[in-house]
């Protein structure tokens, strides 16, 4: 018997309803293996961090090659919130350049390996969601899902270099900023929602997703913010011969939050529907626990 339908944890669980969110929430990871799925997703997003980066650097040096400045400005923003490799563009911003050969290089490399991670992640989905294998989207549907998501998930970036170089321009004190960035929160809450909801081959309603994009949004801004710093904490003291094993070691690190996090808020999300429709564990007081069901798509 799993620790989650033990007597005791059972009686806490009927007591109080926010322990039975959280136990059913523990309980979906267990059973989706929801952290190899966050291992998955990592690995893949790790793949596309390099190449996207390429792709990135070399259209700042073609679109903005006379004007260093407004580079400088882009690099201390939203490119800077990436570990290691934000600082040392930073430290070398004004030696951006552009290449054609290079951009169309970056962006294939991109694009494959973004797709990869975002068909990672509608397979993680499914399975917090308990699709049947047979009901899941199709290799075409995937890669067409993974495109869409990938555009939405650029055009936040923009919206967050934006919103970044905003704050960067102004030089406004400490809560002036912290008051510019709170649009950078609701951004991720509504991209995390929206993948949360079309990226999976079930048919969750905004209803169901908002409240781990919420979570997840918050997390996501958070680990933004420090998620560099502790980060570079990994890779300051690494001598020259194992620093590269660092610079891999600490965005593996921070990769591997944002798949926890975005993970486990889809399970929250899923675990509050079933609560909801009454296919949790019977919380009566005999504690006779049923044959968990596997939900169909949500409706």
């Amino acid at each position: 018997m799993a620790w989650t339908t033990g007597s005791r944890v059972m009686k806490l669980r009927a007591r109080y309803r926010s322990v039975d969110i959280i136990v059913e929430t523990l309980d979906g990871w267990r059973r989706h293996m929801s952290g190899r799925n966050a291992s998955l997703l990592a690995f893949f997003t790790f793949l596309s961090i390099f190449p996207l980066m390429l792709a990135a650097t070399t259209i700042l040096g073609l679109v903005l090659q006379d004007d260093p400045e407004l580079q400088r400005r882009i690099v201390n923003g939203a490119v800077s919130e990436i570990p290691v490799l934000g600082s040392q563009l930073r430290e070398d911003a004004g030696s951006l350049n552009g290449s054609v050969w290079v951009l169309v290089g970056g962006l294939l490399g991109a694009l494959w390996s973004s797709t990869k991670a975002f068909v990672g992640l509608q397979g993680a989905l499914d399975d917090v969601w308990e699709v049947p294998i047979d009901d899941r989207a199709g290799m075409p549907v995937q890669r067409g899902r993974a495109i869409v998501g990938i555009l939405i998930l650029g055009l936040a970036q923009i919206g967050n270099i934006v919103i970044a170089a905003a704050v960067d321009a102004t030089g406004l004190p400490g809560i002036s900023q912290f008051l510019i960035a709170l649009p950078t929160v609701l951004l991720n809450i509504v991209v995390l929602a929206a993948m949360f909801r079309f990226l999976t081959s079930a048919e969750p309603t905004w209803g169901d997703v908002w409240p781990g994009s919420i979570v997840a949004g918050i997390a996501f801004s958070i680990l933004q913010q420090f998620g560099p710093r502790i980060v570079d904490r990994i890779t300051e003291n690494a001598s020259d011969t194992y620093g590269t094993f660092a610079v891999v070691l600490g965005l593996v690190t921070w990769l591997s939050l944002i798949a926890i996090s975005a993970l486990m808020a889809a399970e929250l999300n899923a675990a509050l529907v079933r609560r909801r429709d009454g296919v949790t564990p019977a919380l009566g007081d005999d504690f006779d626990l049923p044959v968990r069901p596997v939900s169909q798509p949500a409706s």
